[in-house]
């Protein structure tokens, strides 16, 4: 089967941004499926493995992965866990709906997204007002208060406010299900959105990098003298539009983490982060040096291709969709040409999109 060239690089549509990529996505490589139900263990999906210093590629598969990391290199992890961030509603007028939970801001507000029925999927829904009430299931409530952030064209995210008859976990937990697009064709249990470390609650969506690692895999990469450091950055939903940035996510870079990372760095170890959600916590709490100290808050930090990245050396990370702001950070990463043509041989060699597809290994 052909697949399209890689257009090169792009301006995507949000003011201030920079190059990402622009290419045609086949829809038979948009992962529809987890791997578990296509006959594989979660840590058997494909691996790309790039590096910076010649511009090769490796084609292996990801329980392989002990064969490219060396003992002593370090995986900076996201610990953060899905939530079931998706709830059936109504409008006063009846209208059925679907919102997503996107970000906690604070008690009781969030940012929220509404979407409507369309074809085999949602499409944003850009009709709420402010002051309109929801009626969320169970008897719950969200009142609509200002746009989210408040300088777009035409808004899709609100935040709102919540009145819910158990706290929030518990209340998804029962009434929530999964965030899925339309490449997804029918709904899986949250277990298939966690990765096999999270254990803090607060992301509406997986942050999928790391979710080819099962328990076994892991065990054998420690045995093998291969670290593991966690850090905290509870995502929103994904479904970026072409005149939308990146907003802000909650994160936590904790001491002994931030330790591990600048010890590693003075001894030419490797530092690999598991995830663009790492890169962004990393970079944000970075020093001009290159060193990283702890922090906790909020991150609007937008990582372009004319960023120093000395906080990591690696990258493992899923495939991105064309024109995307994670594109960007991998050309920050990696440099234009060894991304442009990962992603061509990706395509060529039909690896899988999403969070259920293939993964890819940036090395230097």
């Amino acid at each position: 089967m052909n697949y399209p060239v890689i257009e090169g690089l792009v301006q995507p549509g949000w003011h201030g941004a920079l190059p990402s990529l622009d290419f045609t996505l086949p829809p038979d490589l948009e992962a529809g499926l987890p791997p578990e139900a296509r006959g594989l263990h979660r840590d058997q999906v494909r691996l790309m493995v790039s590096y910076r210093h010649n511009l090769n590629i490796t084609h292996s598969r990801f329980d392989r992965l002990a064969d490219f990391l060396r003992s002593g290199d370090v995986l900076v992890i996201n610990t953060s866990k899905t939530l079931k961030a998706a709830l059936n509603i109504k409008r006063a007028d009846g209208m059925d709906l679907e919102l997503h939970l996107s970000t906690h801001l604070s008690s009781h507000r969030w940012v929220v997204e509404a979407r409507q029925a369309a074809g085999e999927g949602t499409a944003p829904f850009y009709s709420l007002r402010a002051g309109e009430k929801l009626r969320l299931p169970g008897g719950g409530e969200a009142v609509i208060l200002s746009p989210y952030p408040e300088t777009m064209p035409r808004q899709r995210l609100w935040t709102a406010s919540l009145t819910l008859p158990h706290p929030v976990e518990r209340y998804l937990e029962t009434y929530g299900f999964p965030i899925r697009y339309k490449y997804v064709h029918e709904g899986w249990p949250v277990e298939y959105y966690q990765n096999v470390y999270a254990n803090e609650p607060g992301s509406a969506e997986m942050p999928s990098a790391g979710r080819a690692f099962s328990l076994d895999l892991i065990t054998s990469l420690v045995a093998r003298g291969i670290l593991f450091a966690p850090l905290v950055l509870h995502t929103g939903v994904a479904s970026l539009e072409n005149d939308e940035p990146p907003y802000e996510e909650y994160f936590r870079v904790p001491e002994a983490t931030a330790q591990l990372v600048n010890s590693i760095h003075a001894a030419n170890g490797r530092v690999i982060a598991v995830g663009t959600t790492v890169v962004r916590a990393l970079q944000t709490v970075s020093d001009p040096d290159g060193s990283v100290h702890a922090g906790e808050g909020w991150t609007d930090l937008v990582i372009t291709p004319y960023t120093y990245l000395a906080s990591i050396d690696g990258l493992l990370t899923g495939f991105h969709e064309p024109r995307s702001s994670h594109l960007s950070m991998l050309l920050a990463v990696a440099g234009k040409e060894l991304i442009t043509k990962a992603y061509q041989e990706a395509l060529e060699n039909g690896y899988l999109w999403h969070e259920f597809g293939d993964v890819q290994l940036i090395l230097p």
